[in-house]
């Protein structure tokens, strides 16, 4: 049996965004949160982490989230690690486009931090077949 998610890698550029998720992951779903500012970063700072499940957001200066997601999977050992994009592009061919890539849900911007907990362990859950 797969157990719950409990660490967080957030990748996201945007300060208020940040403190948001992170409080909300943090109080309410009792996660521990790691955040990265860039897709360079989050490359970097993936294997000291290890986390159970990434947050990346699409839209970041220099390396992008799908580019990022593209350097993750080559990665030894975390092609099958669940990314989720989060983003304010969440149109059908948007959503299509990230799900081509291999990932493993959308959580839209602006979210709601009460429901944020909810919403990945429901992609977390989906992800394993549950």
């Amino acid at each position: 049996m797969v157990p719950e998610p409990n660490k967080i890698l957030m990748v996201e550029d945007e300060a208020d965004i940040q403190i948001v998720a992170k409080l909300a992951l943090e109080s309410v779903g009792n996660f521990t949160v790691h955040i990265c500012s860039s897709g360079s970063d989050a490359v970097a700072e993936l294997p000291g982490f290890d986390p159970d499940i990434i947050l990346l957001d699409v839209m970041m200066p220099g390396m992008d989230g799908p580019d990022t997601f593209k350097a993750i999977r080559r990665l030894g050992g975390y092609e099958s690690l669940p990314i989720i994009f989060m983003t304010a592009k969440v149109m059908e061919t948007d959503r299509e486009y990230y799900h081509s890539l291999g990932a493993s849900g959308v959580i839209a911007k602006p979210f709601d931090p009460m429901t944020l907990s909810d919403q990945i362990r429901e992609i977390w859950n989906q992800h394993h077949g549950r």
